[in-house]
C-alpha cells in the first residue's frame, strides 16, 4: 500500500512538472484531487481516479469608503481630492479643485493656439512658393489675342459698327453678309477679323476692329436714350467721333449705345460704350447694382410720405421697395425738398411711382450714382468723360472684365505669359497709344523674365510684329 501510494505521489509530481499540462489555462496551479476506490475483488489492485477542482473566483478588491459621500452612483468609486475649504480646513472631495480646471483648460486653449499658429504660418509659407494665379482679365486678353481670336459672326458686325446684335443677326439671316466668298446665314460662326474676308452688303469689314471706349455721360433734360432719334444723347458725342481719326488713325469708328435708359424728363448719370458684354453684365438683374436718384419734390414732404415711400408700391405686377429714402436738409437756394432714393430693380418709372404712390410730385429727378461710380460734380450737362480702369472696377466689374485691352492690365498679363513661356511679351512700341495702356516702369518689366518679345501695337495683335533682338535697355516709348 506505500508502495503505491509512492508510485501515485511521484506520477502526480510527473504531470506536474510537464510545462505543457500546467500551463492550460484550466487547471494552471490546480493541485489534482485524488480519491480511491476499492474493486469488489480483494485480488484486484487498487484504481485511483484523478479529478480537478474547479477554480475559485478571485474576489474583487473592495476599499474601505468611509465616507458615503464619495461613493458614486451604482457602486462607482470616485477619485477622492483633498482640498482646503473656505474655513481653512481640509476635506475630501469627488472633483478636482476649480483652480485645478481653469489651470487645465487654460493650457489646452493655448495649445490650440500655438497650433492654429503654426498651421496659418506653414500655410503661409506654402503660398509664397506657389505659382501666383492670374486675373480673369490678363487670361482673357491672352485668349483673344495670341491663343483663340474667332468670335460670333454676329458680335464681329456689332464690334466693327455695322450695327446692334439683333440688327446683325438679321443681316446675316437675309443673306448679306458673306465670309471668304461664301454666303453665311449662321450667327454663331466663329471668325477671325484678321484672317477671314467678311463683306457686309459688298463693303469689305475692316481687319481691325475699334477699341473698346467707356464714357461717363451727364444726360440733360430732354433727350431720349435710343439711337437714331433726332434729339438722341449720342447726338452729343459727334465731336468726339469727328476727331476719331486724329486719336486712332486707321480704326473704325465704334457705335456707341447707353447701358441702360434714362425717360426724356430725367437728369444724370449714364454710361456710354460700345462693349457689349460690359453692357449685358453691367444691366443684368444679377449685378444687384444699385443707383442713386435725387428727387426735387413739389410742397412739404412728411414722416408719412418716407414712411409711404420705403413701403414700396406694385409696378407690373411686382412689389417695388427702395433701399433707403432720406430726407436731405434743407438749401436756402433750394427752396424745394429734396429726397435722397436708392434702388436696385431698375424698374421702369420706378422713382417716380414711388414718389406718386406717396401723394407727391416731383419737379425734377437726377440719377447721380451708379454703383460704386458717382457722377462728377464738375462734369456739365450734356459733357462727358472717358472712364478710366478704377471708374470700372466701381462699377461692380472687378475680375470679369477684360481691362488689357482698354486699360491696362499689362503687368498682369506679361506675368500671365511669364508662367507660360520663359519669351515673354515685355517692351511695347507704343504703350501710350490712345491712352489705352498703362506704362509702368522700366524695372519693373525687367524683373518680369530674361527673354522678350516686342509687340508692334500699331498692328492688329494677329498682326503683331515680333523681333526677339530689340535692345531690352532701351526702354518704353
Amino acid at each position: 500500500m506505500a508502495a503505491s501510494l509512492s508510485s501515485l505521489h511521484h506520477l502526480s509530481s510527473s504531470l506536474l512538472s510537464i510545462s505543457s499540462v500546467v500551463s492550460l489555462r484550466p487547471i494552471r496551479y490546480i493541485l489534482p484531487r485524488l480519491s480511491c476506490s476499492l474493486s469488489s475483488s480483494s485480488s484486484s489492485s487498487r484504481e485511483f481516479n484523478i479529478s480537478f477542482a474547479p477554480a475559485k473566483p478571485k474576489p474583487k478588491p473592495q476599499l474601505e469608503d468611509s465616507d458615503p459621500q464619495l461613493s458614486g452612483v451604482d457602486g462607482q468609486l470616485f477619485i477622492p481630492w483633498i482640498v482646503r475649504g473656505e474655513d481653512g480646513n481640509l476635506k475630501l472631495q469627488s472633483h478636482p479643485p476649480t483652480h485645478l480646471l481653469q489651470a487645465m483648460a487654460h493650457a489646452e486653449t493655448k495649445t490650440k493656439a500655438t497650433t492654429a499658429a503654426a498651421k496659418k504660418k506653414k500655410k503661409e509659407t506654402v503660398a509664397k512658393t506657389t505659382e501666383p494665379k492670374h486675373s480673369k482679365a490678363s487670361r482673357r486678353f491672352y485668349n483673344e489675342n495670341f491663343k483663340d481670336s474667332e468670335q460670333r459672326l454676329s458680335k464681329v458686325l456689332a464690334a466693327a459698327g455695322v450695327a446692334s446684335r439683333r440688327t446683325s443677326e438679321e443681316l446675316i439671316f437675309e443673306g448679306k453678309v458673306t465670309v471668304n466668298g461664301s454666303v453665311c446665314k449662321t450667327p454663331q460662326t466663329r471668325v477671325d477679323p484678321a484672317r477671314d474676308m467678311i463683306y457686309v452688303n459688298g463693303n469689305r469689314l475692316p481687319k481691325r476692329l475699334p477699341p473698346k471706349v467707356y464714357f461717363a455721360l451727364n444726360k440733360p433734360k430732354g433727350y431720349i436714350c435710343s439711337s437714331g432719334e433726332k434729339k438722341s444723347v449720342l447726338g452729343l458725342f459727334e465731336d468726339y467721333l469727328k476727331s476719331w481719326d486724329k486719336r486712332y488713325p486707321g480704326q473704325t469708328k465704334p457705335r456707341l449705345f447707353t447701358i441702360g435708359r434714362l425717360d426724356v424728363a430725367t437728369t444724370g448719370l449714364i454710361i456710354v460704350t460700345n462693349d457689349g458684354d460690359f453692357a449685358q453684365k453691367l444691366s443684368h438683374p444679377s449685378s444687384n447694382m444699385s443707383k442713386e436718384y435725387i428727387a426735387t419734390i413739389e410742397g412739404k414732404v412728411g414722416k408719412k410720405h418716407l414712411i409711404a415711400i420705403s413701403e414700396g408700391t406694385v409696378i407690373d405686377g411686382v412689389r417695388c421697395i427702395p433701399d433707403s429714402v432720406e430726407l436731405l436738409p434743407d438749401q436756402p437756394d433750394r427752396p424745394r425738398s429734396r429726397l435722397r432714393v436708392v434702388v436696385h430693380d431698375g424698374r421702369n418709372h420706378e422713382v417716380r411711382e414711388l414718389v406718386k404712390n406717396a401723394g407727391l410730385e416731383i419737379h425734377a429727378l437726377k440719377r447721380v450714382r451708379i454703383g460704386g461710380y458717382r457722377l462728377p460734380t464738375d462734369l456739365g450737362l450734356g459733357m462727358h468723360i472717358e472712364l478710366k480702369q478704377g471708374d470700372l472696377m466701381a462699377l461692380g466689374w472687378k475680375n470679369e472684365l477684360d481691362l488689357a485691352s482698354s486699360c491696362g492690365t499689362i503687368y498682369e498679363y506679361l506675368m500671365w505669359v511669364l508662367s507660360l513661356s520663359t519669351r515673354v511679351v515685355k517692351l511695347l512700341k507704343s504703350v501710350t497709344e490712345q491712352e489705352r495702356f498703362v506704362a509702368f516702369a522700366e524695372s519693373d518689366i525687367k524683373s518680369a523674365c530674361e527673354n522678350c518679345l516686342v509687340i508692334d501695337y500699331n498692328f492688329s495683335p494677329n498682326e503683331a510684329v515680333a523681333e526677339s533682338s530689340y535692345p531690352y535697355t532701351s526702354g518704353i516709348d
